[in-house]
């Protein structure tokens, strides 16, 4: 039981170096191919292999009991959660440095958790407050540090607004689960909101970047296939199953407590592949940010500890 128990743990700090890597593994895809074709074929690959665990679950045949409103919930989360985050995703890491990247997307949880608590009315204790002002005060300063190309204001452009779009995108994706997707299981969700978000990706990459997009691909260099190749099978099949497996033996708060390591894994990883400096700025506002979101899980699992009782 210990040895399983230490092999769930170890997966799910692979868990969370596989997303952490993804920001690097981004930046290289983002700069040799187009954006939204790059993005559809990380997401059709990772959708053979979420068919695949389905089919292997014997889980394909509940598709069949979904009922057209959660069909309509799962195109909604798909808009959002794959088609909307991926399409911000690969556009501001053409961008912003890949580590500055990881650091922004820590309002994540701050942002998702102050909508539910205004939506559903969801009780806010004063560490999670704490942790969400702390997580805010270190995005900011990180945002502030480490330019970007077309910067608009003191360390604030573009790429940074696209970044915020995929906050804006995460957030709206995790509260349609919750509000329309009642009954879905996780595999499920993910599953089909990958799917159908890759076709919306593939019809929008067509019609905005063309055929030609597509025809140029054959020309990106082999690190940028062997990275959209390990976004795909690593940061989505690979890593949703190890923080599905975390959830299953740990519970959801302790499986997504590893969360707060993506960041971490995050700077670590553009530093080390793609040379990018830490600049202090970087480094005060990911000690904070990620501080932010350890005292906000901490506030989020004494919040959980109290309803049950």
């Amino acid at each position: 039981m210990k040895n399983t128990l230490m092999a769930t743990h170890l997966r799910l700090v692979g868990m969370a170096a596989l997303w952490g890597a993804s920001w690097s593994w981004g930046k290289v895809v983002a700069q040799a191919m187009a954006p939204l074709a790059a993005a559809s074929l990380r997401f059709l690959f990772a959708s053979v292999v979420l068919v695949l665990w389905m089919h292997r679950a014997s889980a394909l045949r509940g598709l069949k009991s979904l009922t057209p409103s959660q069909w309509l919930g799962l195109a909604a989360a798909a808009l959002a959660g794959v088609f909307g985050y991926a399409s911000f995703f690969m556009l501001s890491l053409q961008l912003v440095p890949a580590g500055k990247a990881a650091i922004v997307v820590t309002l994540n949880p701050g942002a998702t958790l102050l909508l539910a608590a205004i939506l559903f009315r969801e009780h806010l204790n004063f560490a999670i407050l704490a942790g969400m002002v702390l997580s805010a005060i270190g995005a900011y300063i990180a945002i502030g540090g480490g330019g970007s190309q077309a910067a608009v204001g003191s360390g604030v452009g573009i790429g940074e607004l696209l970044l915020l779009g995929c906050v804006a995108c995460w957030v709206a994706y995790t509260l349609i689960g919750r509000l329309v997707l009642k009954g879905v299981d996780a595999l499920t969700t993910t599953t089909v909101t990958t799917m159908i978000g890759a076709l919306m990706l593939l019809l929008a990459s067509l019609i905005v970047e063309g055929i030609p997009a597509w025809a140029k691909l054959g020309q990106a260099p082999a690190s940028a296939w062997g990275s959209l190749l390990a976004l795909a099978f690593g940061a989505t099949a690979i890593a949703y199953a190890w923080y599905f497996e975390g959830v299953k033996m740990l519970g959801a708060g302790a499986a997504s407590g590893y969360i707060t390591l993506v960041p971490v894994f995050g700077v670590l990883f553009s530093s080390l592949w793609l040379g990018e400096a830490t600049t202090a700025n970087l480094f005060i506002g990911a000690v904070l940010a990620i501080s932010g979101m350890a005292i906000m899980h901490v506030g989020r699992r004494r919040a959980e500890a109290r309803q049950r009782r």
